[in-house]
């Protein structure tokens, strides 16, 4: 139960991060910056991770499991922009 309490919280984070950089934190509320966090941390390990050799953030938590799960975010980010806008901004 810790370890999915841990898991939501750095989700959140992460996402929080991710929309800054993507400049769509004005339209995120704290749920959506969890889900985007999860879910970009999600597409991290599936497609960034055997790319890089690195760990997911279950796996290790290290600075570069979640600089991937970051880059996940990001990704995520970009796709709903561009399907959502037409531009990835």
């Amino acid at each position: 139960m810790v370890n999915f309490i841990v898991w939501l919280i750095i989700g959140g984070f992460i996402g929080w991060v991710a929309s800054m950089i993507m400049h769509t934190d004005g339209q995120q509320g704290t749920l959506l910056n969890i889900v985007v966090g999860v879910v970009g941390a999600f597409v991290a390990g599936m497609f960034l991770t055997p790319l890089f050799g690195v760990p997911t953030i279950n796996e290790s938590f290290s600075i570069a499991a979640m600089l991937l799960s970051l880059g996940g975010a990001v990704i995520l980010l970009a796709v709903i922009n561009l399907f959502r806008r037409g531009a990835v901004r």
